[in-house]
């Protein structure tokens, strides 16, 4: 006889944010994400308590992709930032880090909760106004016509991930590789229907950095042994390779049925049958002079014996990734049904070669006429190298972002600093008029705001992992690290000393603070007094704007919805 539990009843927990259990992980999450934080960014090794498969990273999608997060409320924060990441795929670390220092330091405010949300959802967007006004002087405009931006900023994110382990000439040399597969992709005219062409990545491990390359069209991996024992290209055309491409099985099973089920009569022979139509539709690739049949699945042994005899080259089991960017580079459809053929579906292929990388083999397809390319990019082990991969990823991603939003904003911690300085300044001369329907005093916008330029500054101070000291101008309010106990002594550092960004040099008229203490309020000198020195500049450490900005929406939303729950209902039934 079956026995019913009673249903438990949800536990439910009062004031969730000020309990001890979430705040002890919660400076455990922000202290993960700011040792990770910049080009001097400790590694981190995320891994299951079982074994499994190993992630050495500093990097925020594979860092946040791999830990196990128990408390809801950190899910929340995790899962709001993993969002923003697969969507802007930079800057997740800035977000988690400036999130966690809100909740934690506002939280020590004596102002109510509904009153910090709605303080800092007002700095908020004095920040985001002023990032795209005029004004702004930690902010500088794309120029196409010169590709030194794009260079800065695919340097900025190379070098910011120390576990590639790359050398300073092999920072230089992919990022020319990236910057040229970025403008490969760019059509030469600009369109209304712009499309982008496509990059497909070819990892390569064992190589040198140095011999990664770029590659027109695509590469498909081959075995040994379909190497040797299926390739026959002697047999093709020297040009104009005409091309089928199958996405459905042609190995003879059911493949396409579907839901449905299918009756079979007693005297037939369903594998015969299949066969019978895999051999007529190879029949009819011969008539309608297919040069290459590629398919996404397995191919039949008769039939790829039955195309060799006719002097057709048979690639199967081409992966998934390739059968979009193959589309578009041959102008073929993909075929999904053996039951009907029509020419239109062919594409065409300049020529067909091989190509090996390490110890590798490929057949290169070369295109008539496209802006599809491979990069072979090339590590000397596992770990560097899809360090590697998911570094390309994320400056293939900004840079795609600069199409639709040509600006760049400074990096190495100068625009954090430089927008702390700008809510201090406009803290420190509001008025009570100016918070009219904002239900709060002064002196609380003071403290609220106080706090948001602090958390602000503590993300800048998380690029200085060596012990070293930071300072801001009060000039400009950029970033600047030195060497431990140089604070007092600061003007006898070298004169090559620069800021984070590497706009501003040291010089003996500036006025220092070490940064986060206190210090006069001062408005930060505005984009046309800053804009010769933007004109004859060396490069720069630069940040994609786009991802900054959201980067700053989210984690202030965030720490905001955070701030504003009251309780946690745990139902364990």
């Amino acid at each position: 006889m079956a026995r019913a539990e009673m249903k438990k009843p949800s536990q439910c927990t009062t004031g969730p944010v000020t309990s001890a259990s979430l705040r002890e992980p919660l400076n455990v999450l922000q202290m993960i994400a700011a040792s990770c934080y910049g080009p001097t960014g400790r590694l981190k090794q995320v891994h299951n308590g079982s074994g499994g498969y190993v992630i050495t990273t500093s990097q925020s999608s594979a860092l946040l992709g791999g830990l196990s997060i128990s408390h809801p409320v950190l899910q929340l924060l995790v899962s709001s930032v993993r969002n923003y990441v697969s969507r802007f795929n930079d800057g997740g670390l800035f977000a988690v880090i400036l999130c966690c220092n809100l909740i934690d330091r506002c939280l020590n405010l004596p102002v109510s909760p509904h009153k910090v949300i709605a303080i800092n959802r007002r700095i908020l967007d004095m920040c985001l106004n002023y990032l795209t006004s005029e004004e702004c002087a930690c902010k500088l405009k794309v120029d196409f016509s010169c590709n030194a931006s794009l260079f800065d900023l695919t340097r900025s994110v190379l070098h910011s991930k120390p576990a590639c382990m790359l050398t300073i000439k092999e920072v230089d040399y992919i990022t020319m590789l990236v910057v040229k597969t970025f403008l490969f992709k760019v059509p030469m005219e600009s369109l209304s229907n712009m499309v982008l062409g496509r990059t497909v990545m070819v990892p390569v491990e064992g190589l040198s950095v140095m011999k990664s390359t770029l590659v027109p069209g695509v590469l498909i991996e081959m075995p040994a042994s379909s190497w040797s024992r299926t390739l026959t290209l002697s047999d093709l055309p020297p040009t104009n390779i005409t091309l089928a491409l199958f996405s459905v099985s042609m190995c003879g099973d059911f493949s396409d049925t579907g839901d449905g089920s299918v009756d079979v009569v007693d005297s037939v022979d369903p594998e015969q049958v299949m066969l019978e139509q895999l051999m007529a539709l190879g029949k009819q690739l011969v008539d309608d002079h297919v040069h290459v049949l590629v398919c996404q699945k397995v191919i039949h042994p008769s039939l790829k014996q039955y195309l060799k005899e006719q002097k057709i080259l048979a690639v199967e089991r081409l992966g998934a990734a390739l059968m979009e960017p193959l589309s578009r580079m041959t102008g073929a459809q993909s075929i999904a049904s053996l039951s009907f053929l029509s020419s239109t579906c062919y594409g065409s292929l300049r020529k067909i070669s091989k190509m090996s990388h390490g110890n590798k083999q490929y057949l290169h397809l070369i295109p008539c006429d496209t802006s599809v390319c491979s990069f072979v990019l090339c590590n000397r082990n596992e770990t560097s190298l899809k360090e590697l991969v998911r570094v390309y990823q994320t400056a293939e991603h900004t840079l795609n972002q600069l199409l639709k939003d040509p600006r760049l904003l400074l990096g190495g911690g100068c625009t954090e600093t430089h927008l702390a300085a700008y809510v201090r300044y406009k803290s420190a001369n509001i008025h009570s008029s100016h918070l009219e329907g904002q239900n709060c005093s002064v002196a609380e916008y003071k403290l609220v705001s106080d706090c948001f330029s602090s958390c602000l500054e503590s993300a800048a101070r998380s690029l200085e992992h060596d012990g070293g000291d930071t300072l801001t101008d009060l000039q400009d309010g950029h970033f600047w690290s030195i060497p431990p106990n140089s604070t007092l002594d600061f003007n006898c550092i070298e004169t090559k000393q620069k800021c984070g960004c590497q706009l501003l040099g040291k010089t003996d008229v500036i006025e220092w603070s070490m940064l986060g203490s206190s210090h006069k309020a001062f408005s930060p000198r505005n984009h046309t007094d800053v804009f010769p020195l933007f004109v004859n500049r060396e490069p720069l450490v630069v940040d994609s704007f786009t991802g900054k900005y959201n980067g700053l929406k989210v984690a202030v939303d965030t720490a905001g919805l955070i701030l504003d729950l009251a309780y946690v209902i745990n139902d364990e039934n």
